[in-house]
This record gives C-alpha cells, sequence and structure tokens, in this order.
C-alpha cells in the first residue's frame, strides 16, 4: 500500500500565521507558522518537497481560506 503525502495549512491562529503540516510515510510534521505564501514554499522546500502548486487546485488542504488568507498581514 503506497502512502500519500498530505500538506495541510491550517486556518489563520489568533496569534497570527497559519500552521502547516505534513504526513508522508506514516508520520505526521509540523512544519512551522506560516505567514505567507513564501513561508509555506520554504517549509516545503526544506521538508524535501520542492515545487508545490500553492494554488488552491494544487496538492495542498487549505483549510480556513485559500492561499490569499493570512489575517491582517497578508490578505488577496
Amino acid at each position: 500500500m503506497t502512502d500519500q503525502t498530505e500538506i495541510v495549512v491550517h486556518p489563520v491562529s489568533p496569534q497570527g500565521g497559519r500552521k502547516v503540516t505534513v504526513h508522508a510515510l506514516g508520520v505526521d510534521a509540523d512544519l512551522g507558522r506560516a505567514f505567507g505564501p513564501e513561508d509555506v514554499s520554504e517549509f516545503l522546500r526544506r521538508a524535501g518537497l520542492e515545487d508545490v502548486d500553492l494554488s488552491e487546485e494544487g496538492p495542498i488542504r487549505w483549510e480556513g481560506g485559500g492561499p490569499g488568507v493570512w489575517g491582517e498581514r497578508h490578505t488577496a
């Protein structure tokens, strides 16, 4: 059985930013708190997941809003 990689960007937290998590090869990892798409890209690069499509049509599950939703600091 092949394990699929699942990337989740969680809703904006009251403290600001969005938690980014990944599930791959049976392991769950918290990659950090992103404050914009550039942070998500960097977290994924560090995890060995480069060139991931950050759009809503891509492989990321965006909870609480798409890639343009970042609270007061970043907006689409």
